[in-house]
């Protein structure tokens, strides 16, 4: 491993430029940031596309969780192919063919239950290949150099969710969606050729034996690591719970902007206020508190990330179409984007409790979940949005969701002392 030389800050913590010096680092970096922005211009204008065609909060709501189903449905047996295959391969692989499904996405013309069956090939692609790329992170990256990596890294998540959600905005309405969708497959193009050229090929992970092994019991023995922590437990349910409310609204982003009377560039600007606020928050938590302390805070910040979403629903329902009450939703938002940055303590706490051996299996199970409530909960959103208004359904999911998260915090405030100084080796990221 490279970059030992890299200078640190003054408390000892590695600084960007040291983890940057990692070579290897580079291109999973970049690749990640690459892809993000193109899925994010993706889903916009599919998005928006089908709320054009069928005038339809739930199918609109449908189509934006399409692409984190996969993880529900199948996540936990599709991350193991991070274990029993060369990683670097299966990078490259998927990012080949998730380029080629997302430019047949782009034929015009295509009818739209064919647009979302390839919406739903592609979103396949991603349980493998997130596995694969978080289980290098933990190879290429060790101790405060992984965790300042991960800082990184959900930055980078967040900022590229702002660029391709707001360039989203701007290109569905100058453009055709179709040139959107290719832009998003050369995204897939240039990031498969970057892994391919700056990773090294290393074997994969798990050691051929006499006994035979197969996906589902590898993914059983995830499950079962998971079930046997109390702390794995809570951090799990924390990061699950916490996410379903927080990120449900953007399931209805779309009727939300019409109500309140704006249009696909306001829907970009309202999809990217969350992940900017997450972006400052993560370098706050990165550069300023620090892991350990921030982790004391994450009550705080949980609280932080919620109570905002209440008062944008309750003040969009309560003002209805203006400008005025457009801006104040969207700073609210942003404002439940700093605290949301609580997910970076807690990946570090997960990274702590998870034995290096079974890295991609945990993974999976994690952020299998993960993706899976982000579509159920944009799903559910889309369903009551059917019925009541799109701020009243925001409103709600901001209100259970501070009532919901109280149990997995009591959990991780118990369990933590028990596992001080465990696997602090590094380990995937679950955020």
């Amino acid at each position: 491993m490279s970059g030992n030389g890299a200078a640190g800050t003054a408390e000892g913590r590695p600084s960007f430029r040291a983890v940057f010096a990692v070579r290897e680092f580079r291109p999973l970096f970049g690749t990640y940031t690459l892809s993000t922005i193109g899925d994010e211009l993706a889903r916009v204008a599919l998005t928006v596309l089908v709320y054009q065609r069928t005038d339809s909060p739930l199918l609109s709501a449908f189509t934006f969780a399409l692409s984190f189903l996969p993880w529900a449905l199948g996540g936990p047996v599709l991350a193991t192919i991070a274990d029993r295959f060369p990683r670097q391969r299966v990078l490259v692989v998927s990012d080949v063919l998730r380029a080629g499904l997302v430019a047949a996405m782009a034929v015009p013309g295509t009818p739209l239950p064919v647009l979302l069956a390839l919406l739903f090939a592609v979103s396949l692609c991603a349980p493998p290949f997130e596995s694969a790329r978080s289980a290098l992170m933990a190879d290429v990256l060790e101790g405060e150099r992984y965790a300042v990596a991960t800082s990184l890294t959900n930055v980078s998540l967040q900022v590229a969710q702002v660029v391709g959600f707001v360039a989203a905005g701007a290109l569905v309405t100058a453009f055709d969606p179709s040139v959107v969708l290719l832009l998003n497959a050369a995204t897939f193009v240039v990031s498969a050729l970057w892994l391919s050229v700056g990773l090294q090929r290393r074997p994969a992970p798990i050691e051929p034996t006499d006994e035979p092994s197969s996906v589902w019991r590898e993914t059983g023995e995830g499950l079962r690591l998971i079930g046997r922590s109390p702390r794995l437990v809570a951090i799990i349910g924390l990061l699950w719970t916490g996410t379903l409310f927080a990120n449900a609204a953007e399931g209805i982003a779309a009727p939300l902007t019409d109500d309140l009377g704006e249009g696909a560039v306001a829907l970009g600007v309202l999809l990217a206020a969350n992940p900017l606020g997450v972006t400052v928050g993560g370098l706050v938590v990165a550069r300023l508190l620090g892991t350990t302390r921030a982790e004391r805070l994450m009550p705080v910040l949980v609280v932080l990330s919620l109570a905002p979403v209440l008062l944008a629903g309750l003040v969009a329902l309560a003002a209805g179409p203006g400008r005025g009450a457009y801006g104040l939703v969207v700073a609210l938002l942003f404002v439940a984007g700093l605290g949301a940055s609580w997910t970076i303590p807690l990946n570090v706490a997960f990274v702590q409790a998870v034995p290096p051996a079974v890295r991609g299996r945990a993974f999976g199970v994690a952020v299998s979940g993960l993706y899976g409530v982000q579509g159920l909960g944009a799903l559910g959103a889309g369903l009551a949005a059917e019925r009541v208004p799109a701020a009243a359904v925001v409103a709600i999911a901001g209100g259970l969701g501070l009532v919901a998260v109280v149990p997995p915090l009591l959990a991780l405030a118990r369990t933590r002392p028990a596992v001080a100084g465990r696997h602090r080796t590094a380990g995937p990221s679950v955020s």
